[in-house]
């Protein structure tokens, strides 16, 4: 029954989205959230246990030998550090200013050349999710940092 490395993995996944659940469920609730804080966490355990059944039942089958190139890994490594820098620069820069950016330039280097999608997609996906989140939901992201002579550093509002 468990003699594919794809069950015993299938098993160990259950089993952490299990007690991740049983952790998500313990997050207290707040009253004048419209989205409450646990929502997440909880939709991903559900969604973690649920993947983990499906790769319990698929089917076993020999799987090719997996082997990156070295431009494949190279293309990881970039999308790492990009990653990486967006982190950091996500307070500093901002949500709108980092997230068109870091999505203007993985795009291009994932291998997409057309400018005005990239552009398009990249601005319209930051403006959407932006307004999602401050207006819809209220959750109010980054905007840059600003210098002010009598402040010091401050939080552009």
């Amino acid at each position: 029954m468990l003699k594919s490395i794809d069950r015993k993995v299938s098993i160990v996944l259950f089993v952490f989205a299990i007690i991740y659940l049983i952790a998500s469920y313990r997050l207290p609730a707040f009253s004048y959230s419209i989205v409450d804080a646990d929502a997440l966490p909880k939709g991903l355990g559900v969604l973690l246990a649920i993947l983990s059944v499906l790769l319990f039942f698929q089917s076993p089958h020999e799987k090719p030998a997996f082997k990156l190139k070295k431009e494949e890994v190279a293309i990881l490594l970039s999308v790492f550090g990009l990653i990486l820098g967006y982190i950091l620069l996500f307070e500093f820069l901002g949500f709108l200013l980092t997230t068109i950016i870091f999505l203007i330039v993985t795009s291009r280097i994932l291998g997409y050349t057309n400018w005005k999608s990239i552009i398009s997609v990249s601005l319209g996906f930051t403006v959407v999710l932006y307004f999602s989140f401050n207006y819809l939901l209220q959750i109010y992201l980054p905007q840059e940092y600003c210098h002010s002579r009598k402040e010091g550093l401050a939080w552009k509002h």
